[in-house]
């Protein structure tokens, strides 16, 4: 899109001819694009196709052990921002975001005298938290971050690079796991870094996204630039088969079966009131989320939608025994489920299966993908090595890993490839229900179709497998047999997901539609 801030300046960055390998294979090859200022340059592709290394680049920062060669250069002065693609891992989890926020905050003030500095630090802070659009930010701020919602850690992280002040903005998915309506915000947000003349380099498997806000576009496959020019080209005229590859892919999205389940619940919640306690006063608590009645059905698929921080991964949470300060009733079967993992035997921990949306912090990195992944089976099966090494090559290569994939270590697979991972080592414990956390937010469209139709597959061929899909992305929520729309902790609609989505009846669920139409239409800001 053409800005006032379109001006003919040079690059503020430029990569020519960057390779990285390690272990003598290339993860980038011969990649070459140039960074203008006030201008969204886009990095698309599938996982693992190099998009997060060459960002990264302009940071100067590499994989452990890689081998670089080529150039990259940035502008003098051209502070480079940085908005990871997992938030969590740059969140210190011991300090509170306020904290964090103000050790930024206070280089900014040094010059102000001393008694005027907090009070600008604090301001600056609370500027920098409004402009990622974090809502009631004053609450949100006294907060850990394990105590916020994925969407709310990467806002958090998105105020960390606006009050740095950079010139460069390396956006890295960062609209990963985030509602519509909260997407749009983020589309509004980086198109008015880039009008201040700031130049943004997003990193984005979100083609909707991308549409909104790219001037530029530079597509890459298997760590080569397979395409790349104006936005408005490469979407109405791709040159490339891969390119036509990833396009295609939106349109071919597999659906659970139409029908709807009709047995009996295999899972049932009954006044379910969940909080959450403040950091600052232990005898205070937050109700975060009130479920009166939710039912699954054996070999149901039911999605739960809404935006950030409206309670979707809180009742995930309740579900798997992971968040203990609830009331109510969690039925499995008819029997009650005790509400911390650690009260749970055996046969109901492989029962219940979450996929967390942080697939990279959810394994251990000194041990191979292969041996966690066959540990379910040995732990909550009691199956022996032997066969659960062999169950575990079998199903995650039937999920598009092969076997020397998965001898590696998590560091050697991209995040889509980590997720897959995450999702066959729960399918090991072979769960009555599977929890599955964003686990298509981070991944190209293609990732998606195809770990969205193994999972359609198996509740297919698992007649007593059911799914609880926790999404963002009203696209996917739609292909499962049952919605639930989650808005401030409270169940505003549910009921057959085609028909609530073709005919919204609160006004919270018809924003999110009306969201995603304009997001599918490629409205920017």
């Amino acid at each position: 899109m053409k800005r006032d801030s379109d001006i003919d300046e040079g690059p503020v960055a430029e990569v020519s001819g960057l390779r990285v390998e390690i272990d003598g294979r290339a993860i980038v090859d011969g990649v070459s694009f140039r960074v203008l200022p006030g201008r969204v340059t886009a990095l698309v592709g599938a996982s693992g196709s190099g998009k997060t290394t060459t960002g990264l680049a302009l940071l100067g920062a590499y994989p452990y052990g890689a081998r670089v060669s080529g150039e990259v250069r940035v502008a003098a002065g051209g502070r480079v921002g940085h908005i990871p693609q997992h938030p969590a891992t740059v969140l210190a989890p011991a300090r509170r975001v306020d904290a964090l926020l103000t050790d930024i905050a206070r280089p900014q003030v040094r010059r102000l005298p001393r008694g005027r500095r907090r009070a600008a630090a604090r301001a600056l802070v609370v500027r920098a938290l409004s402009d990622a659009h974090l809502p009631d930010a004053e609450r949100l701020s006294r907060r850990y971050p394990h105590q916020l919602s994925g969407g709310q850690q990467q806002r958090v992280v998105l105020a960390q690079a606006l009050l740095l002040g950079s010139r460069i903005v390396v956006a890295d998915e960062p609209t990963t796991g985030q509602d519509g309506l909260t997407k749009s915000r983020v589309v509004e947000q980086l198109a008015a870094v880039a009008a201040r003349g700031i130049a943004v380099v997003l990193l984005s498997h979100d083609l909707g996204v991308v549409r909104a806000l790219a001037d530029d576009v530079v597509v890459m496959r298997a760590g080569r630039v397979v395409e790349s020019g104006p936005a408005s080209r490469v979407w109405t005229a791709p040159r490339h088969a891969w390119t036509r590859e990833l396009l295609r892919s939106e349109e071919t999205l597999p659906a659970f079966e139409d029908a709807m389940r009709v047995g009996r619940p295999v899972l049932r919640v009954r006044g379910l009131t969940a909080r959450h306690r403040d950091a600052r006063s232990a005898a205070s608590a937050a109700v975060a989320l009130r479920v009166p009645e939710l039912d699954l059905a054996a070999g149901e698929c039911l999605a739960v939608v809404g935006r950030s921080g409206s309670g979707k991964t809180t009742l995930a949470r309740c579900l798997a025994g992971l968040h203990r300060d609830h009331d109510g009733e969690i039925l499995l079967d008819g029997t009650p489920l005790p509400r911390s993992l650690r009260d749970r035997d055996r046969a109901r921990l492989a029962a219940v299966q979450y996929v967390f949306q942080d697939a990279q912090a959810a394994f251990d990195q000194h041990r191979s993908v292969l041996h966690q992944v066959a540990r379910s089976a040995v732990r909550l099966r009691g199956a022996d090595a032997d066969s659960a090494r062999r169950e575990a090559l079998a199903t995650t290569a039937r999920l598009g890993l092969p076997e020397d994939l998965v001898r590696r270590r998590p560091g050697g697979l991209s995040g889509g490839e980590l997720q897959r991972a995450a999702l066959a080592r729960a399918l090991l414990a072979r769960p009555r229900v599977l929890l599955c956390d964003e686990i298509t937010s981070g991944l190209d469209t293609v990732t998606r179709r195809d770990i969205l139709r193994a999972l359609t597959e198996l509740v297919r061929e698992r007649a007593d497998m059911s799914v609880v899909l926790i999404t963002h992305d009203l696209e996917t929520a739609g292909l499962a047999h049952r919605l639930a729309v989650l808005d401030a902790g409270e169940v505003v609609e549910q009921g057959s997901a085609q028909a609530v989505l073709a005919a919204p009846r609160h006004p919270f669920t018809r924003s999110l539609v009306g969201s995603l139409e304009r997001l599918a239409a490629g409205a920017g800001p």
